[in-house]
């Protein structure tokens, strides 16, 4: 008689059935969620920004209908100039946030789990060097723009509809408004600008302080700027010139150059904003900024490898 026992080789020995297997890209989605558990200052931040702009468009709205009045002798694009500043305004506030969410993210993603000791508790599982630090790179390069377009987007239509109500409630109608704001165009032109001037043109200084985070010691941020400013330093003694920060600044804040053909003034959210990807993919430091890119994160995961909690 066989008893339960004898039989298991036999079931574990059966061609139907085969052990899991771990699909290639969950360890990355998981290194990518432990990100956000850890960090939740990556949404926090633009929200409670959002929400602070909300409070004072609020309050700011009030006299909207008078303003409008005033304005009706205006022509379409003259009137946007004057009603759409507060969007212009809360689109270039959740690019800087945006902006400074992922420098401090940069500076602290690798150098914080040496610090706290947690490294040898995640190099302990069965995840790659290579998928961690991908993992914490797709944090700026992914993770932050698409939470500040979806925040801002949210804000600029919880705005158009506090507007419309109140135009509403002045007796006044609401479609000059939509129609100049254009809320589709001006949510491409956010996305467009997230990842062109603020996420893939300044790639080489968020991979920059990657590198720095793994390397680091003591005080990344002091580490990630000093040699910059060293040679800034040194050019502009040796040949009185500053072509090296004015690259850095061109690389932090965003080339918008290369990412739309506007006039004076416009702001690149602007309906009247022509994009022009064509023009910024074929820039030559476009590429030569992601080969940097690679560079660093490619010298980030090795030092990952060879370094030890502090």
């Amino acid at each position: 008689m066989n008893t339960p026992s004898d039989n298991l080789p036999r079931v574990f020995d059966s061609p139907g059935i085969a052990p899991a297997m771990i699909s290639a890209t969950r360890p990355f989605y998981w290194s990518v969620r432990r990100e956000l558990w850890e960090n939740r200052f990556i949404y926090i931040a633009p929200l409670a920004a959002a929400a602070v702009f909300l409070v004072g468009f609020l309050i700011s709205v009030i006299g909207l209908p008078g303003k409008v009045r005033g304005l009706s002798t205006l022509d379409l694009m003259h009137y946007r100039e004057v009603i759409a500043t507060p969007y212009d305004i809360m689109s270039g506030s959740m690019m800087l946030i945006g902006l400074l969410v992922s420098v401090f993210y940069c500076l602290d993603a690798l150098y914080g789990e040496r610090r706290d000791r947690s490294i040898l508790f995640w190099k302990s599982l069965p995840v790659s060097d290579l998928t961690t630090v991908l993992a914490k790179a797709s944090i700026p390069f992914v993770v932050v723009p698409l939470v500040t377009f979806a925040i801002g987007v949210a804000t600029h239509f919880l705005m158009l509809l506090l507007s419309s109500a109140i135009l509403l409630g002045g007796g006044m109608s609401a479609a000059a408004l939509w129609k100049s704001i254009s809320f589709f165009r001006m949510s491409l032109l956010l996305l467009y600008h997230l990842f062109t001037a603020h996420t893939l043109w300044p790639a080489p200084i968020y991979c920059w302080m990657l590198l720095v985070s793994a390397w680091a010691r003591r005080a990344p941020f002091l580490w990630a700027v000093l040699p910059p400013v060293a040679i800034a330093g040194l050019e502009e003694i040796a040949f009185h010139t500053s072509h090296f920060a004015a690259m850095l600044g061109e690389r932090f804040i965003g080339s918008a150059s290369t990412t739309s053909s506007t006039g004076p003034g416009i702001f690149p959210t602007n309906p009247m904003t022509h994009i022009t990807p064509v023009e910024y993919l074929a820039s030559p430091g476009l590429w030569i900024g992601l080969l940097v890119s690679v560079a660093f994160l490619a010298a980030a995961v090795r030092l990952r490898h060879s370094r030890e909690p502090l």
